[in-house]
């Protein structure tokens, strides 16, 4: 195997694994983090790998995901209830230390599964430097059920991790929280990043502007706020076309659809469904404006995405990322206020953004904060830094 960390002449192996990777992006964030980041250590010659069950693919599943070589089973739906929280596959836990002792650091995107967690205890019992990445995802819990969990080995691999990953402090204090009264003293912040894309075409004349929502399509990320902004936006360009996309985890989208008939804007609004990940750039490319009106986001790669091919953003106040945007003039920054008014606010950030002045200088400060504060090398080079302590830690 090529190259190692930072320089150094022992080469590293780093396992990678997160609970599911579809071909639509249906678990969102924590994949696309672990596939860029894996890509990202490729690039330096390290070999990062990832471990994943997979879903809904028609034929054989893949082996490798944008270049990283992948353990992928397919996924089995042993407790229904819990969702994603309730799959897992006898035929990878098998494996599963086979995989950890291959590798020199394990990277666990953790949740309360029956995958990751499993994972992360094995590596726990090999001695393998271990790594946790939790995005946003473990946090006091007042269910029966999860508590148990807790109990039975989240406590437990959250103490003997050599580094917790958090993307905010207060991320960082919710994780510190499920294992008190111990404090957690390997905590580092890593923020998500992601790549440069190619930059969006400058809107043309004659083309109608066009608004998108695209995330996972569920009461947490409000899509409501979305379709009752269409007739401020309506209002003032009339020809606007607004398109909803994501997987329709919330079983939310027809209700989206029936909301704008009852708006009388039915005729505005798109639903495209789930999209793959070159879709997904694409329609970022194709639109002016992005709207993530979510209640809680911790940091959105989504809306790392966008600003990455110069796409201005509304975001609410609440998202992890919205002081960053407001500061560098990406986009507008609206309260988040779960009642009918918040459409309204919603509307007038978008058509601020649609002015071409406002928007074409909201597009140039969105590509210059993922190149300056967001760029997946940034992060990379962090993420090594957490690498090497690991192992030092084991002496390996």
């Amino acid at each position: 195997m090529p190259g190692g960390i930072k320089g150094e002449e022992n080469f590293v192996r780093v396992l990678h694994a997160v609970t599911l990777h579809t071909p639509t992006n249906d678990f969102g964030g924590p994949t696309r983090v672990a596939l860029d980041l894996s890509r990202g250590l490729r690039d330096r010659g390290v070999d990062a790998r990832l471990v994943t069950l997979g879903d809904g693919f028609d034929g054989p599943l893949p082996t490798s995901v944008e270049t990283v070589p992948t353990w992928m089973h397919q996924a089995r739906h042993v407790l229904p209830a819990f969702e994603v929280s309730g799959i897992t596959s006898p035929t990878l836990l098998a494996r599963a230390r086979r995989l950890v002792k291959s590798a020199d650091v394990v990277h666990v995107h953790l949740m309360r599964d029956l995958i990751t967690l499993p994972i992360a205890l094995v590596a726990l019992a090999c001695g393998r430097p271990l790594v946790l990445q939790t995005h946003g995802m473990i946090d006091p819990t007042e269910k029966r059920v999860a508590q148990l969990v807790d109990v039975l080995g989240l406590r437990r691999v959250l103490r003997g991790a050599d580094a917790i990953l958090h993307l905010t402090e207060m991320e960082r204090r919710d994780v510190e929280a499920v294992v008190e009264p111990a404090r957690l003293t390997r905590t580092h912040r890593l923020v998500n990043g992601v790549r440069l894309q190619e930059r969006r075409p400058a809107a043309g004349p004659g083309r109608p502007p066009t608004v998108l929502y695209l995330a996972r399509v569920q009461a947490r990320k409000r899509p409501e706020d979305f379709i009752s902004a269409m007739p401020v936006v309506l209002g003032k360009y009339p020809d606007a076309r607004f398109v909803l996309a994501g997987p329709d985890t919330g079983a939310l989208a027809d209700d989206m659809l029936a909301m704008a008939r009852g708006l009388g804007v039915a005729d505005s609004v798109e639903y495209v469904g789930a999209l793959g990940h070159a879709e997904v750039l694409e329609q970022l490319r194709q639109a002016d404006v992005y709207v993530l009106p979510s209640v809680v986001e911790p940091f959105a790669v989504s809306v790392l995405e966008a600003m990455s091919v110069g796409l201005p953003v509304v975001v609410t106040r609440t998202g992890g990322l919205s002081p960053d945007v407001e500061r560098a003039g990406a986009g507008r920054v609206v309260d988040s206020r779960a009642d009918a008014d918040n459409g309204r606010l919603v509307g007038e950030a978008i058509v601020e953004l649609l002015d071409p002045a406002v928007n074409a200088s909201a597009s140039d400060a969105a590509r210059q904060l993922i190149r300056d504060e967001f760029s997946i090398e940034a992060v990379v080079d962090t993420l090594q830094g957490v690498y090497e302590e690991a192992i030092a830690r084991h002496g390996r």
